[in-house]
């Protein structure tokens, strides 16, 4: 497996992890674990993420497609929460939501574009 399937894998086992506890423990105030402001429609989203990154973790170039995608779409959901908050009235993306989205956007875009495009010159973990 290579680090960018790793890292992909990861990611998704968390994205997973969030979704999930984010039915369960979230309360009326809307604040998962107290700092992070979100809705039904969010974690639904963290479910389809992490769904997505753990099934195309399982090849190199898949777990390089996914990770690209997905961190250059978190920086961009970083950048809009400072532009519209609410992401046009669907879900918050505010507030310390920000700066985890701008940090895992770029982790992410890092592992899908830093490493070399074929897995056999990668090294294996």
């Amino acid at each position: 497996m290579t680090t960018t399937q790793t890292i992909a894998r990861v990611f998704g086992v968390v994205f997973l992890l969030v979704g999930l506890l984010g039915f369960v423990t979230v309360p009326s105030s809307g604040l998962l674990l107290g700092i992070f402001p979100v809705n039904t429609l969010h974690h639904i989203v963290h479910l389809a993420i992490g769904a997505a990154l753990l099934a195309m973790s399982g090849t190199h170039s898949g777990a390089r497609s996914i990770s690209t995608i997905v961190g250059a779409t978190y920086l961009l959901v970083g950048i809009l929460g400072f532009i519209t908050p609410n992401f046009f009235g669907l879900m918050p993306i505010h507030g310390n939501d920000i700066w985890l989205h701008l940090l895992s956007g770029a982790v992410l875009l890092y592992a899908g574009m830093a490493g070399p495009a074929d897995a056999t010159a990668t090294r294996r973990i």
